[in-house]
């Protein structure tokens, strides 16, 4: 099977993302990154969005379930981005990365980045 990548660069969501009172209460900003492994050779050969993964949907999918959440941890909430990618049916293998701008003094940024399969999830 071919290794096809569909991606998705610097999603910014806002989240109630960590364990300090002020991180409970107020939203920050986190970025995301997804990659998921496909097949996109029908949807080349048909010029198809509708039988390839639709980026659009993944990106509104994953801000719903991001601004909807409430988790302590970047590693929880990359986990759960991790399961909405592999639930659809085209997607055998999803690397995502999440992160929180400004959260360390001196870091630009600092996150976690998940690799699965599906078969990872059985």
């Amino acid at each position: 099977m071919p290794n096809d990548k569909v991606f998705i660069r610097d999603l910014s969501a806002r989240a109630i993302i960590g364990v300090n009172d002020w991180e409970r209460r107020d939203k920050q900003e986190v970025l995301i990154n997804i990659e998921m492994s496909t097949d996109v050779s029908a949807a080349a050969k048909a010029d198809d969005v509708n039988v390839s993964v639709n980026y659009r949907t993944v990106a509104k999918t994953v801000l719903q379930h991001v601004g909807d959440s409430s988790r302590l941890t970047l590693e929880a909430l990359g986990m759960d981005i991790i399961k909405l990618c592999l639930s659809m049916e085209q997607v055998v293998a999803a690397r995502v990365r999440v992160e929180k701008p400004g959260a360390v003094r001196f870091a630009r940024s600092v996150g976690v980045e998940l690799e699965r399969r599906k078969t990872d999830l059985a």
